[in-house]
Formats: structure tokens, sequence, C-alpha cells
């Protein structure tokens, strides 16, 4: 049964579990026998980058938007007894799945959810009914001038690589990925990189995001694998993307269609969080796009 507002608006619930002991944060919408979507966040935000989404799918959707460790309200274990790693995070996301008895789902990656969620299709290939890409990078292409103090920091791991990369956890970066590229920033809601940067503000959670940064370095020797999964399984695919982006450009949106050849790639005139300026464009294109795919109930 679908609990609804009295007005029809689906009602998201907030939740957390235990995943390998630490408390995993997420929220969920919808019919629980609807056919599952799976958002991945990226950094440094939350399930929170979905808030206005989740409402838009889960009248006739089982949607699901859990937090990492370290990010939004999940808990942070100290980065000396917790691995930050991308491949740590595609478990926990697992195990929160098993808890759920979630089997199959379509997945919306974005950043950091790209390799999260390219991860778990490695190990469960099968899982995967449909992917919404949305600025979430599978190839070199992608990785641009942006990148160049973190791949330094990949070559060369040195506690002044490390030190290095402090600015991006910095309030005017936080606030820099969600107005750059934007032609109307009265669209976007200035709360987003002041509840952002508060949680980055954390104590202990700057060495969390720099063990993130070093290790996102993991993620490009598994490129090849993850290619071979699109042309392999050849999931539907839809391709939403700021081609304003400076942290993953448009560079790394068209290499999809090499191995994806009938993925929908649609460019929009916005940067990183395309979905805090163009929901209105880009919800109609997800619901049509999963009625195709993987149906409702």
């Amino acid at each position: 049964m679908t609990v609804t507002s009295s007005v029809g608006i689906p009602v998201t619930h907030y939740r957390t579990v235990k995943v390998e002991d630490v408390g995993v944060f997420y929220r969920e919408a919808g019919p629980a026998d609807a056919p599952v979507v799976l958002l991945l966040h990226g950094f440094p935000t939350s399930s929170h980058m979905f808030r206005n989404l989740i409402p838009l799918l889960a009248d006739r959707y089982r949607v699901i938007a859990p937090d990492y460790p370290g990010f939004g309200q999940s808990d942070a274990p100290d980065h000396r007894s917790f691995a930050y790693t991308f491949a740590h995070y595609a478990e926990i996301v697992d195990g929160l799945l098993t808890q759920l008895r979630v089997e199959r789902y379509a997945m919306y990656v974005m950043d950091y959810g790209a390799p999260v969620g390219y991860r778990l299709a490695l190990k469960h290939p099968e899982r995967v009914s449909a992917l919404v890409i949305q600025n979430g990078n599978a190839y070199e292409e992608g990785l641009k001038a942006f990148w160049d103090p973190i791949k330094a920091y990949w070559r060369e791991d040195t506690p002044e690589r490390r030190e290095a990369l402090g600015f991006l956890v910095q309030p005017e970066t936080t606030k820099f990925q969600y107005v750059d590229g934007v032609s109307d920033v009265s669209r976007i809601d200035p709360d987003n990189w002041l509840h952002d940067q508060v949680l980055l503000d954390r104590p202990g959670n700057r060495d969390i995001q720099l063990d993130l940064f070093r290790d996102y370095g993991s993620n490009v020797p598994l490129y090849p694998q993850f290619q071979a999964f699109f042309r392999e399984r050849r999931p539907p695919t839809l391709i939403v993307w700021g081609e304003n982006d400076t942290i993953f450009p448009a560079d790394g949106a068209h290499p999809y269609l090499r191995d994806l050849p009938d993925a929908e790639l649609h460019l929009f005139d916005t940067g990183h969080f395309a979905l805090e300026d163009k929901l209105d464009e880009i919800a109609p294109l997800i619901r049509a796009f999963l009625d195709r795919s993987v149906g409702s109930r």
C-alpha cells in the first residue's frame, strides 16, 4: 500500500539500520511491492540531494536513498577504525539492500554514486534493471583539469599532497559546486551548501573526506570492468548531465555511448547538481524512462 498525504503526495520515511554495526540512514518512499529505484548521492551532499525527486517517483516506485557513512545522517566512525573506501561503501549499500530484501533495482548514480553503484553492478550484474546517470564518471576522458591535484595525491601519498586538498572541503568550494555553470542561480536553494558545510565541518569529517579523495583513484583501474558491464549487460540507460560541470564535464558523458549505444543522452545548461535547477525538465524524463524500462506495479 502506498502511504500518501491527504493531497496524494507520497510520504517519505526517514530510517536508520545497522550495517556492519554502523548506523546507515536512508530515505524511503513508495509502495513496498513496486519496482525499486536506488538513488546514490555524490560529494559533498547526501540523500538530501534527492529530497525533491523522491516524491515525483514514489507514487509508482519504491524509492530508496541511503547516506554513506560519513555523510548526511549516517554514522561517521573514526577514519582510523573504519575504511572509507568506495569498495567498502558498495558493501555497505549492498548490506542495506539485503536487509531491505531488495533483489533488483534501477540505479540513479551521481558523482560518488557512480563508482559505488558500478561496483554493486559488478558484484550483482543480474540485479540492475536500469541506469540513470547524472554527472557520474566511468571514463578517463571525464577526469579533466579539476582532478589534477587529486591525481597528484594518488601518485604521491604524502602529508603535503593530502593537505593540499583541504580546499575541497572549504565553504567556497561547497558553494561553487552548486552555483558554477548555473545560468539562473536564483533557482538554487542556498540552504544546500549551508547544510553540506555543517556536515563537512563535523569533528573528524575532514579526514574522512581526504581518505575518500585518495581512494577515488582505486576506481579508475576498474573503468574497463565498468565498461564491460555496460557492453555485456546493456541495461536500459538514461544519461541526464549538467554540461557546464567543471568537476565531471560532458567529456565524460559522451563516451558512455560507445558501450551503451542505445542509451538516451540529454545535456542540460547547468552544472554539477543538475537536479537543483533542472528538476522540472529532468524528472519527467526519468519517469518516462522508468515506465518504459522497468514498468510500475
